[in-house]
C-alpha cells in the first residue's frame, strides 16, 4: 500500500546570503535538526544548486544526495517555479521578473531559455531519481483576466494555443523519460484554477505529464472549493504543498485585495495552523486516493516569523499524517463469503 511522505520543507523561502542559509550542507543540517525528512530543492538558487551540473553529472547529484542523506534528508523533488514563470511572460510583467533570468535577453530569448532550463530539470531529476518537477505555467493572459474591457475575440483562445506550443516540447520530453511536471495553480499563471487547468488539459489532448502540484492556499484565496477539486483531479496530484491561508473579507476589501499589501488584505497567507485551510480533510481525501509523495511544508506568512513557521512545520505535518488501515474497523463481525448464504440472506 503506498504511503504519504513527509514532512518535508521548500527551501526557496528560507535561503539566505548568511550562514547556515547560505550553502546545502548548512541548511540541511538546519532542516533535520526542525524534524524534517526531505527538502524540495529551487533549482534557480545557485547558492544551493547548480542545475548546469545536476543536468551533465551523475556523480554530482550522487554527492548532492549524499550531503543530504548524512543529515537523514531526501530529496522530495526539484522545482522550477521561476524558470516556468518565464517560459511564457506577458511585456507587462518583463521587467518586474527581471531577477527570475539572465539580463539581456529579450522575449525570445527568454523562452530559449526558460526551455533548456527546464529541460536540464528533467536531466536532472533523473540523476536524482525523483519523477515531479513542480512549476508555474507562466502567464500571457493574465493581465486581462477580469473581462473588462471586453477582451478580443479569441483573445484567451490564441494566449493558451501559445501557451500550449511553449510547454508541449518540454512536456514531450519530460514523458519520454518519465518525469510529470506539477503545475501549482497560482495567480499570475495562466493555469491558476480548475478551469484553466482543464482547458490546458484540452488543448494538450490530456498530456501524461501536465500533472500538479497541489496546494490549497491559493485556493482559499480565490474562494475555490479546494477539497472538491482533489475529488475532480486526484489522479493528477503529484506533489502536495502544506500552505495555509484565510479569507476575511469586510466592508474595504475582497478577493483583489485593494492594491493593499499583504497584511492589509482580506486573503493572507498565514503559517500552518493559523488560517482556514481543513488540513485533517486534505490529508484524508489524498491518503484516500493512494497519495505517496511528500507532505512539503511553504511557508509565506506576513504575520509570523519564517523562524517559528519553520521550526513549528513538522511538528504540524507529522500530526496530520495518517497511516493507512490494514483492517477494517469491524472485522470482529464479518462472515465468511458463502454465496449460498448471500443468496438465503436476498431472498432469490
Amino acid at each position: 500500500m503506498a504511503y504519504m511522505q513527509g514532512p518535508g520543507i521548500f527551501l526557496a523561502q528560507f535561503a539566505d546570503d548568511t550562514p547556515p542559509f547560505n550553502t546545502i550542507e548548512g541548511m540541511a543540517q538546519w532542516a533535520s535538526d526542525l524534524g524534517y525528512k526531505g527538502v524540495q530543492i529551487p533549482t534557480w538558487d545557485k547558492r544551493l544548486f547548480n542545475l548546469d551540473n545536476a543536468a551533465a553529472s551523475k556523480t554530482y547529484a550522487d554527492e548532492y544526495v549524499g550531503k543530504l542523506n548524512e543529515k537523514g534528508l531526501s530529496i522530495c523533488e526539484l522545482a522550477s517555479y521561476l524558470q516556468g514563470q518565464v517560459l511564457a511572460m506577458h511585456p507587462a510583467y518583463q521587467k518586474l521578473f527581471q531577477g527570475f533570468y539572465p539580463k539581456g535577453l529579450n522575449a525570445k530569448e527568454c523562452v530559449t531559455w526558460a526551455t533548456e532550463q527546464l529541460k536540464k530539470t528533467v536531466q536532472a531529476s533523473l540523476h536524482f531519481g525523483t519523477t515531479n518537477i513542480s512549476v508555474m505555467s507562466g502567464g500571457l493572459a493574465w493581465p486581462y483576466i477580469y473581462p473588462w474591457p471586453q477582451r478580443s475575440a479569441g483573445l484567451i483562445d490564441d494566449a493558451f494555443e501559445e501557451l500550449t506550443k511553449r510547454w508541449l516540447p518540454i512536456l514531450d520530453f519530460a514523458n519520454e523519460n518519465g518525469i510529470t511536471f506539477g503545475y501549482e495553480l497560482h495567480p499570475g499563471s495562466d493555469l491558476y484554477d480548475g478551469a484553466t487547468y482543464q482547458r490546458f488539459l484540452e488543448e494538450t489532448k490530456g498530456h501524461p505529464s501536465a500533472c500538479l502540484t497541489y496546494d490549497a492556499s491559493h485556493f482559499v484565496l480565490q474562494q475555490l472549493d479546494y477539497i472538491d477539486f482533489i475529488k475532480i483531479f486526484k489522479d493528477r496530484i503529484k506533489a502536495f504543498h502544506v500552505k495555509d491561508a484565510e479569507f476575511l473579507p469586510d466592508g474595504m476589501t475582497g478577493v483583489y485585495g485593494g492594491y493593499q499589501d499583504w497584511k492589509q488584505r482580506a486573503g493572507r497567507f498565514r503559517s500552518l495552523g493559523d488560517g482556514q485551510v481543513d488540513f485533517k480533510h486534505i490529508f484524508t481525501l489524498l491518503s484516500l486516493n493512494g497519495f505517496d509523495g511528500w507532505a512539503i511544508m511553504e511557508w509565506e506568512c506576513c504575520v509570523k516569523s519564517s523562524e517559528q513557521g519553520a521550526k513549528e512545520g513538522a511538528p504540524f505535518i507529522k500530526e496530520h499524517m495518517i497511516q493507512s488501515s490494514k483492517r477494517s474497523f469491524d472485522d470482529f463481525a464479518k462472515s465468511e463469503t458463502d454465496k449460498d448464504l448471500n443468496k438465503t440472506i436476498l431472498g432469490i
